[in-house]
């Protein structure tokens, strides 16, 4: 192995999605010294970089933004907050307008009104423009480099992050005066596009310096996908009829409720769909808007338009569901000093409540978040009159890095265990309290059997161990979370209480490693007043 690398910043950025880049470039435009570390090469790396994405872009006009901001209220379960969607539809105006200019990107033009059109952007393009944009910030980038774990002082303080680049071979840390978590959320590796790095890794760490995370009962998502397939692009489906094998249509998969209806079919037979309900101007809109999701069909040669294909689905988990760290002021300071959060890694219910935002108000989330933690972060971090040492800091990963015990397991051994418990439909998605228990109870035992031994020999393994560590640890606070909720709300529904008790109108909290808790904390009642 090299000689390990260190270095010292004002504040560093752990992630390359969206949301990190903007927390990089308004860190560095606030002043300070910026360092990100991705654990892929930032720019093509998480679920944005392969995929179009609608964004939440609405004109400041009031009533387009009350409209907006009613549009997912009911389905979120009344627990967005008011405040948070007006400062995410400002802010994402904002910085629509910027990328447009400063960051260079191409929007299409609208023959109609012969302006930019800002409701969508195209991944690949969109974060190769973030890149250039903060190289020419000044923004220090790391590809290939993974964090491993939070550096904290004696007070608990977050000053830091040590990793692994994968290309050097070789160990680093970087001191800070404060750290952006904007690695993104969590899909259980699923192999859902683009989520192969989204292993929940920074709430992993943020839990290991005690932070909290909100709405984590949120987090199971599912997207359609053709089977054998990646691509989740679950919006197109909503042109689709879905059909049995026999060619009967399948009454209700078209419906809000739809995914559930598919997973409970999927739980006895194949499904298949087809996008019969588009016309030629929307097939023509959807090509554009999506090359990717036509290319796997292409290749097989098959038009989904007029043909039948087998579907499935994958877990997305908080990706596209809205639970993560909790973020307790506007500057999206976590309850640790020095920890600042963003995008994926962050909770969402602030804007969507308890209902996926989807592809536009997750992208919109991710560059907000991004901006105001970046900003904050460079702000806690200028105001440090004190620098640490090396010496000065503590390691704060435990799992994974540090086992209690004798080496007896390998990752992967945990992540097939894991996902034995996140992934079937009938445990996560199709949710009882039964199921979920022994889930649950599962998941703990095998929480304090990695704890132990899951000894990791060298760099590569220590990533990997890592990512079965979070992925464990994401699934232990995911069911927890929605026992406490014994109810029906947002996206997570139970078949032992399919009602929406309104006495259970709060966010739930969680956190924990070796002994997982739960709390309530109230929700923003501004939101089910106005909708009452």
């Amino acid at each position: 192995m090299s000689t390990p690398l260190e270095l010292s910043t004002d504040v560093l950025v752990i992630g390359g999605g969206p949301a990190a880049t903007w927390a990089a470039l308004h860190a560095r435009e606030s002043g300070a010294g910026v360092i990100l570390v991705d654990k892929g090469y930032c720019g093509t790396s998480g679920a944005t970089a392969p995929a179009g994405t609608g964004v939440w872009y609405v004109a400041p006009d009031p009533d387009l933004r009350s409209a907006a901001k009613a549009g997912r209220e009911a389905l979120g379960g009344h627990l967005a907050s008011h405040h948070w969607m007006d400062r995410v539809l400002a802010q994402t105006f904002t910085n629509m307008k910027r990328i447009g200019t400063e960051g260079r990107y191409p929007f299409p033009i609208d023959p109609n009104t012969g302006a930019p059109d800002r409701s969508g952007l195209q991944g690949p393009e969109y974060m190769r423009r973030m890149r250039a944009w903060i190289q020419r910030a000044g923004v220090r980038i790391f590809d290939h480099s993974p964090a491993l774990e939070l550096l904290v002082e004696t007070d608990g303080s977050v000053r830091g992050a040590a990793g692994y680049q994968r290309h050097e071979n070789r160990d680093y840390t970087i001191l800070a005066g404060a750290v952006v978590l904007a690695s993104g959320g969590c899909a259980f590796l699923s192999r859902a596009l683009g989520t192969n790095v989204n292993t929940g890794d920074g709430a992993l760490m943020a839990a290991e310096v005690g932070a909290e995370l909100s709405g984590m009962e949120f987090s199971n998502a599912y997207g359609i996908a053709a089977a054998g397939s990646t691509v989740t692009k679950t919006a197109y489906y909503g042109y689709a009829t879905f059909f049995h094998g026999d060619g009967r249509v399948i009454e209700g998969a078209g419906s809000l409720n739809g995914r559930s209806v598919i997973a409970e079919t999927l739980l006895q037979e194949k499904v298949f769909a087809q996008l019969d309900r588009a016309n030629e101007d929307v097939q023509q809109k959807m090509r554009r808007g999506q090359p990717n999701f036509f290319l796997q069909f292409d290749r097989q040669g098959i038009n989904p338009f007029t043909d039948r294909f087998e579907v499935d689905l994958l877990a997305e988990g908080t990706v596209r569901g809205t639970g993560g760290i909790n973020v307790i002021d506007d500057s999206c300071a976590t309850t640790v000093p020095g920890l600042y959060a963003a995008g994926d890694a962050a909770t969402r219910e602030r804007i969507c409540g308890g209902f996926t935002g989807g592809g536009s108000h997750n992208s919109a989330w991710a560059m907000s978040s991004g901006t105001w933690a970046g900003a904050g972060a460079a702000a806690h971090a200028l105001r440090q009159t004190r620098k640490v040492a090396t010496a000065d800091v503590l390691g704060a990963g435990r799992a994974g890095l540090h086992p209690s015990g004798k080496r007896t397991l390998q990752a992967d051994e945990v992540i097939n265990a894991a996902q034995s418990q996140l992934l079937p439909f009938d445990k996560n998605y199709l949710r009882h309290g039964d199921r979920m228990v022994d889930a649950a109870d599962q998941l703990d035992r095998l929480w304090i059997d990695l704890s132990s031994g899951l000894a990791p020999t060298d760099g590569i393994e220590r990533i990997r161990s890592r990512q079965a560590a979070a992925i464990t640890a994401v699934g232990r606070w995911m069911y927890r979370s929605a026992l406490s909720r014994t109810e029906s709300r947002g996206m997570s529904k139970r078949d032992d209480h399919p009602g929406l008790d309104p006495h259970q109108h709060h966010h739930i909290l969680t956190g924990g490693l070796d002994s997982v808790w739960t709390s309530t904390s109230p929700a923003d009642s501004a939101a089910l007043a106005q909708a009452s």
